[in-house]
């Protein structure tokens, strides 16, 4: 059990350091915003690949 969490908190600080890198910390004044970034921090696979998850609310 505990290498699951190890591996769950490892895969949200890349999450996090890769939407940082690609500025979806920008401007979090939104709530379309904020969901960009946390869809970023969670899908930071597609980030890498290209994919852009910045949503227009």
């Amino acid at each position: 059990m505990r290498h699951t969490s190890t591996g769950g908190l490892i895969y949200l600080i890349i999450g996090l350091i890769v939407a940082n890198s690609h500025g979806y910390f920008v401007a979090l004044t939104s709530g379309g915003n904020l969901l960009s970034a946390m869809l970023a921090i969670v899908a930071w696979p597609l980030v890498l690949l290209g994919v852009n998850l910045h949503l227009v609310l």
